[in-house]
Formats: structure tokens, sequence, C-alpha cells
């Protein structure tokens, strides 16, 4: 399995590493502001950019500053050293309980959180994703980009994880099949897995998970 998987954030705190991507944001990409943690004027900055972003001046639906906001929250908090420090330093109106929501969404994998600045996974779903263990963060993002969830879905699964449900029982409690995608294959290859599947009375599937098992371990 690849590096990052089942761990959690391995870049420094604030970075903008997703949004200054411009294959992720595109032009957008130069304007990505980050924040370190260790300079007490990028503090002060994430402190503004913190109580903008929770009394609603900037953020609203786009998913961009979102993230800047989430970023900022996070190098806030290892300023400051605390949740209750950064909601303090960040002013009236900025609540503990905001701050760490959207700390958390700063720290989902870097995979997941490209697929919140593409737009494919709300923020504010982005937000119940990060409840849950650092594992089950993928398969619930996953299957949100596959059934095509909502944040009200994405919320519902991730209580019912955290209430001590694993997983792929709350997925299935939802109507959904963990594992499921659908993909479209050049006709040569869909032909010969077809082909392959049947000689060997196989389901197609576990042909494409024998080969993508093989190739991820010669991908480490």
């Amino acid at each position: 399995m690849s590096k990052e998987y089942g761990t959690d954030r391995e870049t420094p705190v604030g970075t903008p590493v997703v949004r200054a991507d411009p294959e992720v944001t595109g032009e957008r990409a130069t304007e990505a502001v980050g924040f370190d943690p260790d300079d007490p004027e990028s503090v002060a900055e994430a402190a503004e950019v913190v109580y903008e972003f929770a009394t609603g001046a900037v953020g609203a639906n786009d998913h961009v500053l979102m993230l800047r906001g989430a970023a900022a929250c996070a190098a806030l908090v290892r300023g400051v050293g605390s949740y209750k420090a950064a909601a303090e330093r960040a002013g009236e109106g900025v609540t503990v309980s905001f701050i760490r929501k959207w700390a958390r969404v700063h720290d989902l994998p870097q995979s997941i959180r490209r697929h919140v600045a593409r737009g494919h996974i709300a923020p504010t779903a982005a937000k119940h994703i990060a409840r849950v263990p650092t594992e089950d963060r993928y398969l619930l993002a996953w299957a949100s980009l596959d059934a095509e969830l909502t944040v009200r879905d994405i919320r519902s699964v991730a209580s019912a994880i955290n209430d001590g449900t694993d997983t792929e029982t709350a997925l299935r409690d939802h109507g959904l099949s963990p594992g499921t995608l659908t993909m479209t294959l050049p006709p040569k290859l869909y032909v010969e897995l077809r082909h392959r599947a049947s000689m060997e009375n196989r389901l197609p599937g576990d042909v494409v998970a024998d080969a993508l098992s093989e190739y991820f371990v010669d991908d480490t």
C-alpha cells in the first residue's frame, strides 16, 4: 500500500501542498497561502484568516478558500498550543468546536484533500469524514465519491462508525457496497479481462484485485 495510507498528514502543518498544485486548483495555485506555526507573524495571519472564515467573511461555498481556512485553523492551534487558546486568539465568535473540526480537515490524508480541492467532496462533508478513525476515512471518502453520498449520508455513516459500528457495516446499513467501483477500460483490455475471468471461472473483479495487488506491491 502507498506510504500515506493509514497514516495522518505527513507534510508540515499549514503547508499548501494541495492548494498550491496547479493540476488540482489550476491558476489559483499561485494564490495559495501557507501558514508557519513557528513564525509569530504567520500565526497572526492565521488568526485573522480563522476569524474571517468563522464569521463568514470569506469561504462560503468556495472549497479552495475553505481549505485555506482549515489550514489556518490547524496552524493556529499548533502555534498557540491548544484549541482553546486558538479560539481566544482568533477573536469573538470563533469557537473551539469550529477550530477543532476544520483543523481535522486539514489533517486529512492528501489523497482525500485533493478531492475536496477539486470540488468532488464538499468541505462540509470532509468535516464528517475527518471525525472517523484514520484508516476508516479512506473507505468513507471513496464511498462518498463512488456512491455520490450527500453530506447528510456521510454525517450519518460517520456517526454510526463513531458509535462503534465498523465502517463496512455502517456503509452496508446505508445501502452501499464497500469496494464497488464502476470504471471504463480500453476495449481490448475489457475483452481480455472478461476472457480470462471466464476461462478461470472467476469474477472480473477478482482478476482485477489480484492484478492490482501485484501492481501496488511493485509500486512500493
